[in-house]
C-alpha cells in the first residue's frame, strides 16, 4: 500500500509539471507559409514536430528539409554573457546512407558541422536583448537531403523561425539566402550543380528594414561592383523570408516571455564609476605610447581601484554589476573618442593601416615560409607539399550532403595562448581556430592552380595577436605560397574594418552616426560594433566575412566598408610586393620531387613485397610516397631531393636481380628448399633471389597432399627446370616433375609448351 501511495504522488507531481509547462500543441495546429524565391518555393512550417520545445520550425526547399528547435531556460545562467549553443549535425539517414565507422553511428563532429553551427550562431546572436543571460540551445536536425539543395542556409532560416515562433525574447526574425554567380547571372539559392560552375558562394543573412546581420562569402576574384550587387539582391530576397515568418508569428499570436531578471548595471553605480574613473580612463586611451600589454595593464589597474571604491559605496552590489558598470564607462569613453574626436587609441587616422613588415624564406628546410607582421599581430606561415594521395578525402556522408569529395589545398590556423600573453591548454581544435582558418583558406583557394601536381598545406601560427590575425594569415599564406614557387594567379591580401556607431535616440534600431575604422586593433574589435573582414587581389574579392554586434547594419554602411577595405587591401598588396612580387620560378634546393619508376613485371612482386611490406618499409625509411600509375610504372613523391636519392638507392637494391638474367629458358638448375608449406615448397636458385613457390603439382608425377610425402626437407637441394616468368603476373615458373623418373615415357609425350602451361597453372595457385 505504501508503494502504491508513493507511485500516486510521483504521478501527480509529473502531471502538474506538464500542465504547468503547457507547451504541447495538438496535431491540428499546423501552420505553414511559402516564399517565392525566383523559380523556387521555400516552405516554413510549425506545429507538427517537436512540440515540447519552446520553438520548433521546419524549412523545406525542393526535397531538402531541416528542423530546428529552440529551448531557453527560465533560470539565469551564472555566466556573465549570453550562453548560446548552436549545434548543426549531419544525419546519415537524411542522405540515405549508413555511417561507415565500426559502430555505424554518427560519431564526433565534422569541420563542416562546426562551421555551419558558427554560421547560424553569428546570424542570430546579435538579436538577443542585452542582459539576457539564460542558457539557450539551438539544435538543427536534418530530416531529408535531396542532393540538390544545400541544407545550411535552410538551417539559418529554420533557426530564425524557431526563435521567432517561441516565447524566447529575441528581436528577430532574420532571413538568409545563398547567392551564386554563373556566367554573369546572379542566382538565388542555386543548386549544387549550379555551384559547381559559380564564381561566387555567398550567404547573406538580413534583418527587418533591409539590414545585414551576417555575410559569409568566397569568390573567384569577383569584381567589387558585382560583389556589392549580390549583397543587395540577397538582402532583398531575405526580406521576403522575414515577412513570411512575421506572418506566421501573427497567426499564432506569439507573445514573448518576461525574464525574471535582465542583467544590467544600476544607473547610480555607473554614475559613480564615471565620476571616479573617467579622467583616468581617458588618459590611458589618449596615450599613444601604450601598446596592447601596457594599455591592458593600465586599464586593469584603474578597474581594480574603481571596483574597490564601488564595493565600499555599494556593499550589497553583485559582482556582475560592479564589473559591468566599469565596462560601460570605459566603452563609452573609447567610443566617444572615435565618434566625436576622430581619435584612435594608437594615434592612427581612422582609415590608416598599422606598420607592416614582411619576410620570406625564413627556414631553408621548409618548402616555403613567410613572416607577416602588422602592428602587434604577427603570423608565421609555412607551406608543405605532399603527394596528391595526401589530399583530404571527405567521408561518404559529407560527400552526400555537401558534395565535397576531396581537396588538395588546406590552410590550418593555430592560436597558441602565448600569442596574447596567457597560459592555457595546447592541442585539440576549437571552433574559433577552425573558423579563422577556413576564412583564410577561402581567401587563398581561388588563386591556387587547379592542376597543381602536389597537395598543399599552409600552416598559419599566430605568434602575436592584437587584432585581425585571420587576415594576417591570408597575407602571410600568400607570401609563403609564392616563396614555395606555387604559381598562384595573383597575390592575396586581407584587412579587417571595424565600426563605431551611435543609435538614433528616437529609433534605436536606426544608426544616427558612425565611423569606420581600417585595420582594427583587438580592443577596437571588442568595443566596436562590427568585424568586417575582406580579402582579395588587386583585381577583385576572394573572401568576405561580416559579423555584427548590433541588431542590424544598413546597406549603406556595408557598401562604405567594402570600398574602404578595398583601398586598404591594395595598399597592403603594394607593401607585400616589395618583399616578393610574384612566385619563384626556380625550384628550391630542398623542394619536393616527383619521379616515375619503371618496374618490370618480373620485379614487381619483389618491389611490392608480401602484402605491400616493401613499399611500407620504403616509405617509413625514406619519407617518400609511392603510388602506382600503371602496370609497370610507379610514381615516387619525395619531400626533398635527398629523400628521393635515398629512395632510389633502396629501390635499386630491392630490385637488383642480375643473376636471373643468366638463367636460360628450359635450363636445369639446382634449387635450395627454404621453407616447407602445405601446398608446396619455397625454393631459391641463387642466394640473393626471393624465394618462389614450387607447387605440390610440380614436385612429382604422383598426386601428393604434403611435400613430406616425398621426404623433402629445408636446406635440401633439388633439380628443377626453369620456364621463364609468367607474362601476366611476373612469377617465376619452375618444375621438378618434368625431371623425375619414371617420367621418361611421360615426359616424351609432353610437349615443351604443355609443360610450360602446367607450371603456369601451378604457380597461379600460390596464395
Amino acid at each position: 500500500m505504501r508503494r502504491l501511495l508513493q507511485l500516486g504522488r510521483s504521478f501527480s507531481r509529473c502531471r502538474v509539471r506538464l500542465c504547468h509547462r503547457s507547451v504541447y500543441k495538438s496535431h491540428e495546429n499546423v501552420h505553414s507559409v511559402r516564399v517565392d524565391l525566383g523559380d523556387k518555393k521555400l516552405e516554413i512550417s510549425t506545429g507538427k514536430l517537436a512540440k515540447f520545445a519552446d520553438g520548433s520550425a521546419v524549412v523545406q526547399l525542393g526535397d531538402t528539409s531541416v528542423m530546428v528547435t529552440a529551448v531557453s531556460k527560465t533560470k539565469p545562467s551564472p555566466s556573465q554573457f549570453m550562453p548560446l549553443v548552436v549545434d548543426y549535425r549531419q544525419k546519415a539517414a537524411a542522405a540515405g546512407r549508413i555511417p561507415t565507422n565500426y559502430l555505424r553511428r554518427e560519431l564526433g563532429i565534422t569541420d563542416h558541422e562546426i562551421l555551419t553551427s558558427r554560421l547560424i550562431d553569428r546570424s542570430i546572436r546579435p538579436l538577443f536583448p542585452s542582459g539576457y543571460f539564460y542558457d539557450t540551445q539551438i539544435l538543427c536536425n536534418l530530416l531529408a537531403v535531396d542532393g540538390v539543395n544545400d541544407p545550411d542556409v535552410l538551417a539559418i532560416n529554420a533557426a530564425s523561425a524557431a526563435l521567432a515562433l517561441s516565447d524566447i525574447p529575441w528581436n528577430g526574425p532574420i532571413g538568409a539566402v545563398r547567392m551564386g554567380l554563373v556566367d554573369g547571372e546572379l542566382l538565388v539559392n542555386p543548386t549544387r550543380a549550379d555551384m559547381a560552375s559559380s564564381t561566387l558562394n555567398m550567404i547573406v543573412a538580413g534583418a527587418p528594414g533591409s539590414q545585414v546581420v551576417m555575410i559569409e562569402a568566397s569568390a573567384e576574384n569577383v569584381l567589387q561592383q558585382d560583389f556589392a550587387h549580390a549583397i543587395k539582391v540577397g538582402v532583398k530576397h531575405a526580406q521576403q523570408i522575414i515577412l513570411a515568418i512575421q506572418q506566421l508569428a501573427r497567426e499564432l499570436k506569439i507573445s514573448k516571455r518576461t525574464p525574471p531578471k535582465m542583467f544590467s548595471a544600476p544607473a547610480d553605480m555607473v554614475a559613480h564609476v564615471r565620476s571616479c574613473a573617467s579622467e583616468k580612463i581617458y588618459a590611458v586611451f589618449t596615450d599613444h605610447t601604450h601598446d596592447k600589454i601596457s594599455r591592458d595593464e593600465a586599464i586593469n589597474k584603474i578597474r581594480l581601484e574603481t571596483e574597490e571604491k564601488n564595493n565600499e559605496r555599494f556593499p550589497q552590489a553583485e559582482p556582475f554589476e560592479v564589473i559591468e558598470s566599469f565596462n560601460i564607462v570605459s566603452r563609452d569613453i573609447f567610443r566617444n573618442l572615435v565618434l566625436n574626436e576622430y581619435r584612435r587609441c594608437d594615434g592612427r587616422e581612422l582609415a590608416a593601416l598599422r606598420d607592416i613588415s614582411c619576410n620570406v624564406d625564413l627556414f631553408k628546410p621548409l618548402h616555403g615560409s613567410a613572416l607577416f607582421q602588422r602592428g602587434q599581430t604577427q603570423v608565421l606561415c609555412s607551406v608543405t607539399f605532399d603527394s596528391l594521395e595526401s589530399s583530404i578525402k571527405a567521408d561518404l556522408i559529407t560527400t552526400a550532403l555537401s558534395g565535397v569529395k576531396d581537396k588538395n589545398f588546406m590552410l590550418h590556423y593555430e592560436f597558441p595562448p602565448y600569442a596574447t600573453n596567457e597560459t592555457g591548454k595546447m592541442g585539440g581544435l576549437n571552433r574559433r581556430e577552425l573558423g579563422h582558418g577556413a576564412l583564410a583558406e577561402k581567401a587563398l583557394r581561388p588563386v591556387i592552380p587547379k592542376d597543381f601536381p602536389f597537395t598543399i598545406r599552409v600552416t598559419a601560427e599566430v605568434l602575436e595577436s592584437n587584432g585581425s590575425s585571420s587576415m594576417a594569415s591570408a597575407c602571410g599564406g600568400s607570401l609563403a605560397l609564392m616563396d614555395a614557387g606555387v604559381p598562384i594567379s595573383s597575390a592575396v591580401a586581407g584587412v579587417a574594418v571595424g565600426l563605431i556607431s551611435k543609435p538614433n535616440p528616437d529609433k534605436p534600431s536606426e544608426i544616427q552616426d558612425h565611423r569606420l575604422l581600417t585595420d582594427i586593433l583587438g580592443i577596437e574589435d571588442y568595443l566596436g560594433d562590427m568585424d568586417f573582414k575582406l580579402a582579395g587581389t588587386n583585381k577583385g574579392i576572394t573572401a568576405l566575412q561580416v559579423d555584427v554586434k548590433i541588431p542590424g547594419l544598413p546597406l549603406k554602411i556595408v557598401m562604405e566598408a567594402i570600398q574602404q577595405a578595398t583601398v586598404a587591401k591594395r595598399e597592403i598588396l603594394g607593401i607585400m610586393n616589395k618583399t616578393l612580387a610574384k612566385p619563384r620560378t626556380s625550384k628550391k634546393e630542398n623542394g619536393p620531387v616527383v619521379e616515375n619508376v619503371r618496374v618490370p613485371a618480373s620485379r614487381r612482386a619483389r618491389f611490392v613485397g608480401p602484402g605491400g611490406y616493401n613499399l611500407r618499409r620504403l616509405q617509413a625509411r625514406t619519407g617518400v610516397t609511392i603510388s602506382q600509375v600503371d602496370e609497370e610504372t610507379f610514381s615516387v613523391f619525395a619531400p626533398t631531393p635527398g629523400a628521393l636519392s635515398e629512395a632510389q638507392d633502396f629501390i635499386t637494391e630491392l630490385c637488383r636481380d642480375d643473376q636471373e638474367q643468366q638463367l636460360e629458358f628450359g635450363g636445369i638448375y639446382t634449387a635450395t628448399i627454404t621453407e616447407i608449406r602445405d601446398i608446396g615448397v619455397m625454393v631459391k636458385l641463387y642466394p640473393n633471389m626471393s624465394a618462389v613457390l614450387l607447387h605440390n603439382s610440380q614436385l612429382d608425377h604422383k598426386r601428393i597432399k604434403h611435400p613430406s610425402a616425398l621426404g623433402l626437407e629445408v636446406d635440401q637441394q633439388i633439380q628443377v627446370k626453369y620456364f621463364g616468368r609468367d607474362p601476366t603476373d611476373g612469377r617465376m615458373r619452375l618444375s621438378r616433375k618434368v625431371l623425375q623418373s619414371p617420367a621418361a615415357t611421360v615426359v616424351k609425350t609432353l610437349s615443351e609448351k604443355q609443360s610450360i602451361s602446367m607450371a603456369t597453372a601451378a604457380n597461379n595457385a600460390e596464395p
